[in-house]
C-alpha cells in the first residue's frame, strides 16, 4: 500500500469515529431520573404525560411552566407495560399515556450499524489483494502474464558489446537471420529452432547474449524470469504461461526469453513423495505451449540456466529446445576484451597491462571482471588518484579472490616469524617444481580469513593438466605444513585450508581421473544429487571395499608428497631461513624477490633445483610501489 491510499484508509476511519462519536453525543443533556424518583413523582401527581418506549421512558412534569419540564428513566424489566406492569400504576394517578414501538435509530444508525463493518471488510480484502496480487497489476489479473514487452527499438544491446564467445555468437545468428528474413528460410523448407537453452555459470553473459540476439534482429523481446510464473493461488503459473505465448504470438516475429528456467523446469516427480505440483502443472503447461506452435510463427524461444542437470529430459528434446549452447567462462582472450569493454572510457594509468591482469583472473565471469574494474575505480579515488593504475587493479583483484587486507590485526613476532615459514614454504615449493605457476607475490600481512598468501600467476591458459603438474600443485598446496615441520618441529593451525584443497585433489586425482596404480582407469566422477527422492532410491556406485582402496590411495599420495617436500626443505633451510627473515622485515615480497633471497642463501649446486620462477611478466611500477609501502610499514 503506497502513501496515498495509506492516507485515506486512515483519514476514512477517522471520520467513520468522529460520526459515531457526534451521534452519541447528540442527545447530552442530563435530564434523566432514577426509576425510584420516577414512581414518586407519579405518586405525588407531579407527572402530567409519559411515552413508553420499550423500557425508555420520557415524560413531562405537570406545572404551569411552558413549556413543561421533561425527563428520562428507563423501567427495570420487571416495569414493563401491562398488567403485570407499571400501567395500573400510571392510570391510577392519572397520567396520560403514549406508547410507540422501538426505533432503530433511522438511516443513519441503520449505516453505523451494517455500513461500518461491511466497509472494514471491503477494506481488509482489497488491502489482502493489493499484498497478494505482486506485479499482477490487481487481483483480476493475477493469471496475466508478468513478462515485460521490449519493442524493437528498446533492445540496444548488439553483439559488438558481448566481447568474446565468438562460438555462441555464431549459433545465434540463424535465429537473427531467420528473423530478419524468414520468407528466404520459408521457400528453402528450412525450420529455424524452436527453442534455444543457454547454460553456463552464473555471470557469463546469458542474458546479455539474449538481448543481443533481439537487438540483431530488430524484433520486440519478451523477457521474463522462471520465478514470476510461481504464485500463492493454485493454477496461476499455468494460467500466466498461456498468456504469455499469447503475447508473443500477438507480437511475432518475436523472441521469449526465460531466465532461470530451472525454477519451473525441474524434473517432476524427483522430490520425496512426489514434486511440488503447482511447479509440474506450470511445466506441463509450458511444454504443451512449446509443442502448440510451429516455427514457422516466427516465435523463438530462448532460455538461460546455469542447472542443467535438474532440468526435466521432457523439457530439453529435439522439438522444444533444439540446441543447447554452453556459455563456458571466459578464456584468456575473452577476459583481456571484456576488461576492454568494461575499462572503456575510464581513465587508465600508463602501467595498466590489461592482457597481464587477464593473465591473473582465471575462472572469473564476466560479471566479476566488470565488478573488479569498478572496485579497482573506487580504490583509486579513496587513494587520491585520478587515474585507475596497476596497483588499485591489483587491490580490487586481492580483495575479490582472497578478501580485504585486515590492518587492525597485528600477529606478534612469533606468529608473523611462523606465518612467514609457512608462506616461505608454499614459495620455496614453487621454486622447486619446473611445471608449477610462477610466484607473483609473498605476504604475511593478514588478508580475508587467511594470516599470510602466496598469489601465483599461471603461465598460459591451461585446459588439461598432466599428472606431473598436479603432483606439483599437490607440493606447492603442502609446502607451508612441509617448512612448518622442518623449521618448529611441529605443525600448527595454519595450514588448514591448504589441506582440504590438497585432499580434494588427491581424491580427485584417484576417483575422478583414473591416475592411481592402485585403482586402474576407473573414473566415478562426483554426481551429487539434487533431490533427496532420487538419492535415496540411487545406490552407491562403488563398494565398500572400493572405497577403502580411495582412501588408502589419497593417504599414500599426499604423505609421499609431504615427505619429499620435507626432504628437499632440509636441505635447502638456508634458502628458507632467509626468505623468512626478509618476509619478516617487509611483510610483502614480489615473486622476483622471494626467488633473489633463496638464491642469494644457497650455493651454485642447490641453486640449480630451483627450476621454478617468479611471475613472467615484470610487474608494474605502481604495483612494486605499493609492495614497497607495505614493507616500509612493516620495517617502521
Amino acid at each position: 500500500m503506497n502513501r496515498v491510499n495509506r492516507t485515506r484508509v486512515i483519514t476514512t476511519v477517522l471520520l467513520l469515529g468522529l460520526m459515531i462519536w457526534f451521534v452519541n453525543g447528540m442527545d447530552t443533556e442530563d435530564n434523566g431520573i432514577s426509576y425510584s424518583e420516577f414512581r414518586t413523582a407519579v405518586a405525588e401527581g407531579r407527572v402530567d404525560t409519559v411515552t413508553i418506549t420499550g423500557q425508555n421512558v420520557e415524560g413531562t412534569f405537570a406545572g404551569d411552566e411552558d413549556p413543561p419540564d421533561s425527563f428520562t428513566t428507563t423501567l427495570p424489566p420487571e416495569g414493563y407495560v401491562g398488567q403485570d406492569g407499571i400501567e395500573p400504576f400510571l392510570r391510577d394517578n392519572d397520567v396520560t399515556i403514549t406508547a410507540r414501538p422501538e426505533d432503530s435509530g433511522g438511516i443513519l444508525a441503520l449505516l453505523l450499524t451494517f455500513a461500518f463493518p461491511l466497509a472494514l471488510f471491503i477494506g481488509f480484502f482489497w488491502f489482502m489483494s493489493r499484498q497478494a496480487r505482486g506485479q499482477a497489476g490487481g487481483l483480476m489479473q493475477i493469471g496475466k502474464s508478468t513478462a515485460k514487452l521490449h519493442k524493437p527499438h528498446e533492445p540496444n544491446t548488439r553483439f559488438a558489446d558481448v566481447a568474446g564467445y565468438r562460438e555462441v555468437k555464431e549459433e545465434v545468428q540463424e535465429v537473427v537471420a531467420f528473423l530478419r528474413e524468414p520468407d528466404r528460410f520459408r521457400k528453402a523448407g528450412a525450420e529455424v529452432p524452436k527453442g534455444m537453452l543457454l547454460v553456463g555459470p552464473p555471470g557469463t553473459g546469458k542474458t546479455l547474449l539474449a538481448r543481443a540476439t533481439a537487438g540483431e534482429a530488430g524484433v520486440p523481446f519478451i523477457s521474463v524470469t522462471g520465478s514470476d510464473f510461481m504464485e500463492m493461488f493454485v493454477g496461476v503459473g499455468a494460467s500466466r504461461v498461456r498468456d504469455l505465448f499469447k503475447t508473443a504470438r500477438a507480437n511475432a516475429p518475436c523472441i521469449i526469453f526465460i531466465d532461470e528456467l530451472d525454477s519451473i523446469g525441474r524434473k517432476r516427480g524427483a522430490g520425496l513423495g512426489g514434486g511440488h505440483d503447482e511447479r509440474e502443472q506450470t511445466l506441463n503447461q509450458l511444454l504443451g505451449e512449446i509443442d502448440g506452435f510451429q516455427g514457422s510463427e516466427g516465435v523463438v524461444i530462448m532460455a538461460a540456466t546455469n542447472r542443467p542437470d535438474v532440468l526435466d529430459p521432457a523439457l530439453q528434446r529435439p522439438g522444444r529446445f533444439d540446441r543447447q549452447i554452453v556459455v563456458p567462462l571466459p578464456t584468456l582472450e575473452e577476459r583481456d576484451e571484456i576488461l576492454r569493454v568494461h575499462t572503456k572510457g575510464k581513465p587508465l594509468a600508463d602501467d595498466v597491462d590489461l592482457r597481464t591482469f587477464a593473465r591473473g583472473t582465471p575462472g572469473m565471469a564476466g560479471a566479476d571482471l566488470k565488478n573488479l574494474v569498478n572496485e579497482a575505480a573506487l580504490i583509486a579515488v579513496r587513494g587520491g588518484s585520478d587515474l585507475i593504475r596497476a596497483r588499485d587493479l591489483e587491490q580490487a583483484r586481492e580483495r575479490q579472490t582472497i578478501g580485504r587486507e585486515r590492518s587492525s590485526l597485528r600477529l606478534d613476532e612469533d606468529e608473523k616469524r611462523a606465518v612467514a615459514y609457512h608462506e616461505g614454504g608454499h614459495a620455496l615449493a614453487a621454486f622447486l617444481e619446473a611445471e608449477a605457476d610462477p610466484v607473483y607475490k609473498v605476504t604475511v600481512l593478514p588478508v580475508g580469513m587467511a594470516l599470510g598468501v602466496t598469489t601465483q600467476l599461471p603461465i598460459d591458459e591451461r585446459h588439461i593438466y598432466l599428472r606431473t603438474y598436479l603432483d606439483a600443485k599437490l607440493r606447492v598446496m603442502l609446502g607451508g605444513r612441509a617448512a612448518e615441520l622442518v623449521v618448529l618441529g611441529q605443525p600448527t593451525t595454519g595450514g588448514q585450508h591448504d589441506l582440504t584443497q590438497a585432499t580434494q585433489l588427491a581424491r580427485a586425482i584417484v576417483r575422478e581421473f583414473g591416475m592411481s596404480d592402485a585403482l586402474g582407469p576407473v573414473g566415478f566422477g562426483e554426481h551429487r544429487q539434487v533431490f533427496l527422492g532420487e538419492e535415496l532410491t540411487r545406490g552407491h556406485e562403488y563398494s565398500e571395499k572400493t572405497a577403502e582402496v580411495i582412501d588408502g590411495e589419497v593417504r599414500r599420495i599426499l604423505a609421499e608428497a609431504l615427505a619429499d617436500v620435507v626432504a628437499c626443505f632440509t636441505e635447502l633451510r638456508g634458502g628458507l631461513d632467509a626468505m623468512a627473515d626478509l618476509l619478516v622485515e617487509r611483510e610483502s615480497l614480489t615473486g622476483q624477490e622471494a626467488l633473489d633471497a633463496v638464491s642469494g642463501a644457497l650455493t651454485a649446486e642447490q641453486r640449480a633445483r630451483l627450476r621454478g620462477r617468479a611471475t613472467v611478466t615484470e610487474m608494474p611500477k605502481s604495483v612494486e610501489d605499493a609492495v614497497r609501502e607495505t614493507s616500509d610499514k612493516g620495517a617502521a
